[in-house]
């Protein structure tokens, strides 16, 4: 059966996944991607993944395999929270990895401090609020460029605002995080940083095509000789 443009691309997206977790060096992966977008059957986009996982144990195909921002988005929406508080009193806290932030999350930072890293969270709802507050201490919130974050937080001696970081479009799929609070002799932080394997993906991305490009050139140049020769 022939293969469309979606389902390449599908392809292409478990390709840079694949890469990114360090399941294919930067040569197969270009290697698979290229004959990714020569492939025009099924029969030839199938055995280019066909040794790689698949989240949630399903088949691998091009009909299966998951596609684009909205599509990992909304895997990551609902589920039970895994935390709801962290307290950092003369001390430090931590949420980092695949938890599940609450629809009201609370944190509270005493002299000490603490971080919270949305990059790769899943959320109870579309719509979460979390509440920081740091006195005489600090919060650090990490969150994905596409996120769409909105920060409203008072700062008395102290700050609460958001940082520069990746940029990055917010993405309309993606949940609402709401950050309030307070920064009393302290600060709150919010940044917007890709992980490392996302980072991979871009860099991956960037390098095919400029080698895409190097193709495209390299078969004008020859046309051009050759409509010279004639």
């Amino acid at each position: 059966m022939r293969a469309s443009d979606t389902e390449r691309e599908r392809i292409a997206e478990r390709l840079r996944d694949a890469v990114a977790e360090g399941r294919l060096t930067m040569e197969e992966f270009e290697e698979r991607l290229d004959a990714t977008y020569r492939a025009r059957t099924h029969g030839e986009l199938e055995p280019l993944v066909s040794d790689l996982p698949v989240t949630g144990g399903a088949p691998a195909s091009p009909a299966t395999a998951p596609t684009g921002a909205a599509q990992r988005w909304s895997d990551r929406i609902g589920g039970v929270a895994t935390s709801k508080m962290a307290i950092a009193l003369w001390g430090g806290f931590g949420r980092k990895g695949r938890w599940t932030v609450p629809r009201a999350f609370n944190a509270f930072a005493v002299m000490g401090g603490g971080e919270l890293d949305l990059r790769e969270a899943h959320f109870e709802d579309r719509e979460v609020v979390i509440r920081c507050w740091a006195i005489m201490g600090g919060i650090d919130v990490i969150v994905p460029p596409e996120l769409n974050v909105e920060v409203n937080g008072v700062g008395l001696m102290g700050g609460f605002g958001e940082e520069g970081g990746d940029e990055g479009a917010p993405d309309p799929s993606a949940p609402r995080v709401r950050i309030l609070g307070l920064a009393l002799m302290g600060g709150v932080g919010v940044r917007r940083k890709r992980t490392k394997a996302d980072r991979l993906r871009l860099k991956a991305e960037r390098d095919h095509l400029r080698h895409q490009g190097g193709h495209r050139g390299g078969r004008l140049d020859k046309g051009d000789d050759n409509r010279q020769l004639g």
